[in-house]
């Protein structure tokens, strides 16, 4: 279905609710997302934006509330869950690579175990998508052997490689040595510009400005402000986000 025909948003939580024993992490979470938006969630640490976005393929169960991907409840497990998160590409912080498995492995595995393509056809899409994110001369080493940019380079690739219809970042860059973070940012760009949809935790504030349609913060596990970058970075309206901006846009 094209994003025209489309009815409804990619990924809408509804009332989404979530404790870590008396931690309320997710308030009364309301947030659509359309088909090639780009949303980054920014907020003070603890202010519930990772296990936001690890809820929305439920690698955070959450108590109360909807999730639904593409118009489809989320479900609570099984094969069904399976295949939504096939749907559902995620990157982490720590890059989460297979140590044992050559880069053109850890980027084919998933094609041909979940979406049954045959080896060659995943290794020729592997390769196009390891050039398309600079590390194509990588493919037959392993991880350790790369720096930790190429690594989430790779990650990225391995996400891709599933097609799926909106990308999860979570803190892509934060385990990165300054001068890395570029590398791994502007391949996020231009996943922007083509058009993925992508739910981006960060703070990385010039690729926020940049590259996100619309931005979201959080504070206390709720969503206290939502607006397009040049808003919210220009005309915040709760004090919180104006506290929060002070702080981090003067260093």
């Amino acid at each position: 279905m094209t994003s025209a025909t489309r009815q409804h948003p990619l990924v809408e939580l509804s009332g989404v609710q979530k404790w870590f024993g008396d931690l309320h992490v997710l308030a009364d979470v309301d947030l659509a997302i359309d088909a090639g938006e780009v949303v980054v969630v920014i907020g003070p640490s603890g202010s519930g934006k990772s296990t936001l976005c690890r809820a929305i393929n439920r690698l955070e169960p959450i108590q109360q509330g909807e999730i639904r991907v593409d118009g489809e409840l989320l479900p609570e497990e099984g094969k069904a869950l399976a295949r939504l998160r096939a749907d559902v590409g995620m990157v982490f912080q720590n890059f989460n690579l297979f140590a044992h498995k050559t880069v053109l492995q850890n980027v084919t595995l998933g094609p041909v175990k979940v979406r049954h393509r045959s080896k060659g056809e995943a290794d020729k899409r592997a390769r196009e998508l390891l050039d398309r994110v600079g590390v194509g001369n990588q493919a037959d080493k392993y991880p350790a052997q790369l720096s930790g940019g190429q690594q989430q380079r790779v990650a990225i690739a391995r996400a891709l490689a599933m097609d799926p219809k909106v990308m999860l970042f979570d803190e892509p860059t934060s385990a990165l040595d300054p001068e890395m973070i570029n590398e791994v940012l502007d391949v996020m760009t231009s996943l922007a510009r083509d058009g993925m949809t992508m739910v981006v935790i960060t703070h990385e504030m010039g690729f926020a400005r940049r590259a996100a349609n619309r931005v979201v913060f959080m504070d206390g596990g709720r969503i206290v402000e939502s607006a397009d970058p040049e808003t919210f970075f220009t005309r915040p309206t709760s004090d919180r986000a104006k506290d929060f901006l002070s702080k981090i846009l003067t260093h």
